[in-house]
């Protein structure tokens, strides 16, 4: 009895059990033909890395003709018997007795030939490029972090809300915003805000944190996950003008139970990925990150290192090291800065805690002493920050004048003040960068090729 299977149903199939027919489809790799008359076609559905051998023999009715307009790129649905491979790479291979062309492919004109092509290139051809083996890995593995995500937080009593898209509230202050407007060009200069399609400014949203902590002071323990947003001139393999972030919110919590939750989920998508995208992680171990398979084990394994932003500061400037960016006390960390600590010190990730206040946004909670706030990066090696979070200013007169010290307009953050004002509670939250964790888990080195459509400084495809 003929049934239908993934190209990766079939290569799980028990040799010694193999036989029977199946139904396959997808697109052809390479096609190579032999002497003796046989094709053999590699076939691929997006369900796995490896391909599946098709066997094809030019003598059977029908495939001399068909099998000259199979070339790359072409769809195929194929009907065939399983049998046990003679040859090296794979346990099974399909022997077709029906092949069927789903869609054609010039080879004159399609441009994925086999050979390596460069992220450059795929770039320019974004409606081709999850076709390739780095791309289409680097999805499954977005999605199997993604799916470990959802899976922790729910397992953990959180609930996911949906946090607005377009919303009038720039969470980090630093007026890096895309604005939201129906008016013409033209007009918005001599426009009122009223006049605009919302009645007032509105921008995409940066972060879905403000609007999360409202859910966690009536809900407990929330979380968002989705798109975010900034219009900051950042054109570097770091850097995206769109990127996902998961951001967890959590009513009576501190920073120690916020830097708890962190490392859990850190260490619960790298488990996932190596549990259940063991291929793509050999795959990207051999191209692009040698050792990957022995650095994410041993970030699972072992706790990270916790310092102290001064602590940090310290080390630095008594490493001896000559930095592009000097360091000093109440000076950002930059990437120089957060790898040398991750990759030369410690070599494992690390969590920065306590960073000085004047640094950070005006909704993390001030310390004791005055100086710095109850924030936390994680810094993993290769990539810098994956995460950052903090405890929340829950004080309603230290946030008064945390927001005073960076001229944040109280008439637009009256609502952030009331939840001060009417029963409220410590909490804390974080953002992890998906992009970033995509990156660790692949070794991928250009933040562009762990997103699906790279939105970056002059480029939009699609």
């Amino acid at each position: 009895m003929s049934r239908s299977g993934s190209v990766l149903e079939v290569l799980r199939m028990d040799p010694a059990a193999a036989g029977g027919t199946v139904t396959v489809n997808g697109w052809v790799r390479t096609r190579r033909d032999s002497k003796a008359g046989v094709s053999f076609i590699e076939l691929n559905d997006g369900s796995c890395l490896r391909n599946l051998q098709i066997v094809a023999e030019h003598g059977h009715p029908g495939f001399q003709d068909l099998l000259a307009e199979v070339t790359n790129g072409c769809s195929l649905s194929i009907e065939g018997e399983v049998v046990a491979s003679p040859g090296k790479g794979q346990a099974v291979e399909v022997h077709a007795t029906r092949i069927q062309l789903l869609g054609a492919a010039d080879p004159g004109t399609y441009p994925l030939q086999k050979k390596r092509h460069s992220f450059e290139f795929l770039r320019e051809i974004a409606h081709l490029r999850p076709r390739t083996s780095t791309i289409g890995a680097a999805a499954r593995v977005r999605s199997r972090i993604s799916f470990a995500i959802h899976e922790l937080l729910e397992a953990r009593g959180f609930l996911y809300v949906h946090t607005p898209i377009i919303t009038a509230s720039d969470c980090e202050g630093a007026g890096n915003v895309f604005r939201v407007t129906t008016l013409d060009p033209g007009q918005e200069s001599a426009a009122m805000p009223s006049d605009d399609f919302f009645g007032r400014p509105a921008y995409l949203t940066v972060s879905g944190q403000l609007q999360a902590e409202i859910y966690a002071l009536a809900l407990g323990k929330v979380y968002t996950f989705g798109p975010t947003f900034r219009a900051e001139n950042s054109n570097t393999s770091r850097h995206l003008a769109e990127f996902w972030m998961v951001e967890p919110e959590m009513a009576f919590c501190d920073l120690q139970g916020d830097l708890e939750l962190a490392e859990v989920l850190v260490k619960h998508c790298i488990q996932a990925v190596l549990d259940r995208c063991g291929e793509e992680v050999d795959f990207f171990e051999r191209f692009m990150e040698p050792g990957l398979r022995t650095h994410l084990e041993r970030t699972v394994r072992e706790s990270f290192e916790v310092i102290s932003y001064t602590d940090a500061v310290d080390l630095l400037t008594k490493s001896g090291e000559v930095f592009s960016f000097p360091v000093v006390w109440g000076g950002d960390l930059q990437a120089e800065h957060e790898r040398y600590l991750t990759e030369k010190v410690f070599r494992k990730p690390v969590a920065i805690l306590d960073f000085p206040r004047s640094l950070k946004p005006f909704y993390m909670r001030v310390n004791d002493d005055d100086r710095t706030v109850a924030a936390m990066d994680i810094l993993v090696p290769r990539i810098g920050e994956i995460i950052g979070g903090s405890q929340r200013e829950e004080r309603r007169d230290v946030l008064l004048e945390q927001m005073r010290l960076r001229s944040i307009p109280l008439e637009e953050y009256r609502w952030y003040v009331e939840l001060r004002e009417w029963g409220s509670v410590p909490h804390a939250g974080f953002g992890l960068g998906l992009e970033r964790m995509v990156q660790f888990c692949t070794g991928i080195a250009n933040i562009r090729e762990a997103i699906p459509f790279p939105r970056t400084p002059g480029h939009a495809e699609l």
